[in-house]
């Protein structure tokens, strides 16, 4: 069996802000209208991808080129970001990179006024208009789709360890949730999103995308938007769990953990061995506290069956990988998640600026506050 490419690619989703009054700003029109939004900028010989607009007027996606190392993505996303950050700027606005705005509410968001979300409004109904997230997509390149399968099954464990590295939305409507990754529960409002189930093989996996098809629940496979699925057209497994990370090195730790992860499996594969499938109901416990505590919270270490401070199992994951991480020259890279267990995520350094601005005594400027602070980390590359 030929082994997978391991390439790696990251589509981020950008929250469009006005520097006065700190809201999001419906723009997606008139940045697609732009000479900038109808072509592919280069750097170098990276290139970021043209802006695509997402259901909400004040989000922008764009993703990077498919890429073989870390470093290489670690240039092409500070690239795109720079790209982004400077096409906001040449109109008077700001990009930050968080899962949820801390205060701007989704009833007054407008909708891209194109067809194709108009039907996902009608069909969605409120639940479409109160999908005001903002997320993270890594590509993982896995050509063999039984492999894809097999993968998607094991990894499933660790999407609660990876989440806790990236939580970035811990505001919602202008309230401090008491959660890491609000834009997690929001999110799974959605039918066919959060774990998936595991499958036997690709073939199981087509008979029931196949299924959903014929008895009309879905046009084809990229309705189904779970946690971490092999993608309907891109030869690749796509990690979907994480929140955006708001500083480009730690979202590039990340996906470089994911490539990691993912050639470990194909190395146990090669081995005629595997990684224990657990029940999606066990995962869901640790998705939970991972949605819930993030990095200060215990996950459940099922094998063992006890509690574990979360950032002493991330450090156990990094030691199973690290063979791998030394064979894909992603250490430096991934040396980046030792600092972000060390001082914490987003979410973290986001709750951290609220209660030094006053917190809820002083709620309105607290969390305008956490906008300047988003705005000022998504241009740290």
């Amino acid at each position: 069996m030929k082994p997978p490419s391991l390439t790696i690619g990251v589509e981020e989703e950008y929250q469009i802000i006005d520097p006065e009054t700190r809201e999001l700003r419906s723009y997606i029109t008139q940045f697609l209208e732009s000479k900038e939004g109808a072509v592919e900028v280069k750097k170098g010989e990276l290139k970021a991808g043209a802006l695509k607009p997402e259901l909400h007027a004040s989000m922008v996606e764009l993703g990077t080129p498919v890429c073989r190392t870390a470093a290489e993505l670690k240039e092409a996303l500070i690239a795109q970001r720079a790209y982004i950050l400077d096409v906001a700027a040449q109109r008077g606005l700001q990009i930050a990179a968080a899962s949820t705005h801390p205060f701007s509410h989704w009833l007054g968001q407008e909708i891209t006024p194109f067809e194709r979300y108009h039907t996902v409004l009608n069909d969605m109904q409120m639940l479409a208009q109160r999908m005001l997230i903002f997320g993270m997509h890594v590509h993982i390149g896995v050509e063999d789709r039984d492999f894809a399968i097999d993968c998607m099954n094991t990894v499933r464990y660790m999407l609660p360890h990876l989440l806790t590295l990236t939580t970035s939305s811990p505001f919602w409507a202008g309230r401090n949730t008491g959660l890491k990754s609000y834009r997690s529960v929001v999110f799974e409002d959605f039918p066919r999103t959060g774990l998936p189930e595991s499958f036997p093989s690709w073939a199981a996996f087509e008979r029931f995308v196949q299924r959903l098809v014929n008895t009309g629940c879905i046009p084809d496979g990229s309705k189904i938007w779970w946690d971490v699925r092999p993608h309907y057209s891109f030869p690749t497994l796509e990690f979907r769990v994480s929140d955006i990370c708001t500083r480009v090195d730690e979202a590039v730790a990340v996906a470089a953990l994911m490539q990691a992860i993912v050639a470990w499996m194909w190395d146990l594969r090669k081995k005629n061995m595997t990684f224990r499938i657990y029940r999606r109901d066990f995962i869901a416990e640790n998705k939970w506290r991972a949605l819930r505590y993030g990095l200060d919270g215990k996950l459940i270490d099922f094998g063992k069956e006890e509690e574990v401070p979360a950032r002493q199992l991330i450090r156990e994951l990094l030691w199973l990988v690290d063979e791998q991480i030394e064979e894909l020259g992603s250490r430096e890279e991934i040396e980046v998640i030792y600092r972000i267990l060390e001082y914490g995520t987003s979410a973290d350094r986001q709750l951290r600026v609220y209660q030094q601005h006053g917190g809820d005594a002083n709620r309105e400027a607290a969390l305008r506050a956490v906008v300047d602070h988003l705005v000022q980390e998504t241009k740290m590359l």
